[in-house]
Order: C-alpha cells, then sequence, then structure tokens
C-alpha cells in the first residue's frame, strides 16, 4: 500500500509532534516493508534529517506562519497525496483536511485547546481548532497517544469508538542509564553543579512550573544547598519565574538553564537526582518516561495520562497545586536514598515496556485497515 505522510514537523524541534513523526519513521520500513512510504513536507528553511532507506521525500508549498501552515494541511498536502496514487494518508498531528478524497488516519496528541481555558489561545487560535474538531470525524481511523487521551476524544470529538486506537509512544533509544564519555561536556554546556532536582519541559499555564517553585520554598531549605533546582527550557518572553524566584527568598538554589539541545537531553537527566514533573495535563508525557529510562527517579502529577505512563514506577502527587506535597515528595526522593533507588529500579522497568518499534509495528496496523 502506498502511504503518504503529513511531513510539517519533518525539521526536528523540541515538539512532541516532531519527535513523534521522526520515531515512527524511523522504524515503519523495517515492521512494515510491504508499505510503500512517502513524506510529503514544506519546503525547509534548513537542512532536513535524512530519512530512513525506503521512504521517499516530496515537496509542496512553503513553511511559513499560520496561513502557510492552514494551507498545506487543507489543500497541498491531500492534493500532493492525489498526485502521488496513495491509497492512504496519515496526519501525525491534530490537523485533519475538512475535505479529502484519500482515506486519512489521524493523530490526536492531545487535546489541550479544548480543555485548558489558559491555553485556548485567540480568536485565530480557536477558529483552528473548532476547524480540527469539525473534520476528526471524517477521518478512517484515529490514533491516541494514551488511554486518557483516547476518552477524551471520544467525549469531545464524536469519533466513533470502533474507529479510535490508543497508541502509547516511547523514549528513545539515547535514553539510558549507562553514562556517554560526552556527558560532562554536555553538562559543562549549561553549568550544571554535580547533581540537582530538574525540571525539563514547556512553559505553558499546564505545566505547572509556578507551583514548583512554590513547592521549592519548602524543599529548598533541606536540599537546596546540595541539590539546586534546574529548570532547563527556553523561557518565554512574558515569563516572570526568575522575579518569583527572587521574591520568594530561593533565587540562590535554581538554575534556569535555558533551552537544552535534543542531543544534550540524556546527560542532563543522567546527572539529575530526581525529575519533578507537575504538569495538569498531557496527552501522553515524554519526559518522565525519558528520564525513567535514564535510571532518573520521577516525581509526578496522577493526572491525564501521566499516572498511566509511569504506574507505579514514579512519586505520584494527587494535588499538584498543593506546594507542601510536591515540597514533600522532593524532600522525600532526595533525603531518601532506599525510596530513590526503588524508583530507579522500578523506572528502568516501566520504560522498558515502551518501544518505538512497537508504537510504529501498532500504526501500521491501522494502516492497513484503510485498505
Amino acid at each position: 500500500m502506498r502511504l503518504a505522510i503529513n511531513g510539517w514537523f519533518l525539521e526536528p524541534t523540541h515538539t512532541g509532534s516532531s519527535q513523534y513523526l521522526h520515531g515512527l519513521l524511523a522504524h515503519l520500513p523495517a515492521v512494515a516493508p510491504g508499505l510503500d512510504l512517502h513524506v510529503i513536507a514544506p519546503a525547509a528553511l534548513g537542512e532536513l534529517p535524512a530519512l530512513p532507506d525506503g521512504i521517499q521525500l516530496h515537496y509542496a508549498g512553503s513553511r511559513g506562519g499560520h496561513v502557510s501552515k492552514l494551507l498545506f494541511e487543507q489543500l497541498l498536502f491531500p492534493r500532493a497525496a492525489q498526485r502521488l496514487c496513495a491509497r492512504a494518508m496519515h496526519i501525525p498531528y491534530w490537523a485533519p483536511p475538512l475535505r479529502a478524497a484519500l482515506p486519512f488516519v489521524l493523530t490526536v496528541h492531545d487535546l489541550i485547546p479544548m480543555l485548558v481555558p489558559a491555553e485556548r489561545g485567540g480568536i485565530l487560535a480557536r477558529l483552528y481548532t473548532a476547524l480540527a474538531a469539525a473534520a476528526t470525524p471524517g477521518a478512517a481511523q484515529v490514533l491516541a497517544d494514551s488511554h486518557s487521551s483516547a476518552r477524551d476524544i471520544l467525549r469531545l470529538l464524536h469519533v466513533a469508538e470502533h474507529k479510535l486506537h490508543t497508541v502509547q509512544l516511547a523514549a528513545g533509544v539515547q535514553f539510558t542509564p549507562q553514562p556517554q564519555p560526552n556527558d560532562a561536556a554536555a553538562r559543562a554546556r549549561y553549568a550544571l553543579p554535580e547533581s540537582y532536582v530538574l525540571y525539563l519541559g514547556g512553559f505553558q499555564p499546564r505545566k505547572n512550573v509556578g507551583a514548583l517553585l512554590s513547592a521549592w520554598t519548602w524543599a529548598h531549605g533541606p536540599v537546596g544547598d546540595h541539590y539546586p533546582l534546574v529548570i532547563a527550557g527556553a523561557l518565554p518572553a512574558h515569563s516572570t519565574l526568575p522575579q518569583d524566584a527572587q521574591s520568594s527568598g530561593v533565587a540562590d538554589s535554581v538554575h534556569f538553564i535555558g533551552a537544552v539541545r535534543e542531543q544534550d537531553k540524556p546527560a542532563v537527566y543522567r546527572g539529575a537526582a530526581c525529575l519533578v514533573y507537575p504538569s495538569l495535563y498531557e496527552g501522553f508525557g515524554l519526559p518522565p518516561l525519558e528520564a525513567m529510562a535514564c535510571g532518573v527517579p520521577v516525581i509526578t502529577s496522577n493526572i491525564s495520562s501521566l499516572g498511566e505512563v509511569v504506574a507505579d514506577a514514579a512519586y505520584l502527587v494527587a494535588d499538584p497545586h498543593d506546594a507542601r506535597q510536591l515540597g514533600a515528595a522532593i524532600i522525600s526522593l532526595v533525603v531518601d536514598g532506599s525510596l530513590a533507588d526503588d524508583l530507579r529500579a522500578r523506572g528502568l522497568k516501566q520504560a522498558a515496556r515502551f518501544s518505538w518499534q512497537r508504537t510504529a509495528t501498532e500504526t501500521a496496523r491501522v494502516y492497513n485497515l484503510c485498505n
């Protein structure tokens, strides 16, 4: 079967959509040799990574702002797929065409714009969400990253249950507990101390990083002298987190290190005493899984998909708004070596349950339903 895949996120970025696309493409040729795979992408601004053998790359349109993205999703990609005589299409993020001559598989990673009021955006963003919601029932098959997301999709998007499939993601093979020769150089690039409490992720309201800073006012006294809080990620221009750390009296033990290069992430994880990920909503939640695969104990929220991903292998906080509860979790993991060791061992076993090979295999089975 000839399959056309939307390659808008082919350029490597820190987004989950890009990680997902590259994880699939790396494994699909091996697990589904009968598929004739074609990626259709806009003309790139930079150099694109080499695709695995057996996948052909085509261009349609050019990368630009919101209008060019919408044009690519709704017109250019579906038309290019038709010209290739594809039997089906895969849109690997929530951007279904309202009208398509070919059956398509749609991956809906999450419904953040519908479920998190603070992240609905302005009128244009809301119109885009409304368009995506209206077009979703037209998909031949729908993929969700987690059972939690699948329940949201059934409830809010009116997708027929027989068309909905949960196919979980995975951490990349580079996320391993074994130290690598470049680890020290990678950590030195961000001036990291010998060990630290780590947050690595975005700064959208649902990420709840403000609550982490509040929790640190409880935790920094017992642990901050030896294990400072490292907050990784590119801060938005409007962020007040550094000022909040200053006004809370914890600035001396909080390090904002900015964006971390993708190739440096495993080393940054491996240097951490624990990862704290107090998110209020995730479609899947890759950072906790990546940290566990690196042998790092994890503290996260028992909310949305996160409890599903980490199972009993992490310290689950019932109320991530509760600064004392979150602070107590940090102190417990840093001070109690036996607890940290137990979660480290459990985390490695839990992370091993997920693989991109399995993700690609299960996805290919869904493609076959379009025949």
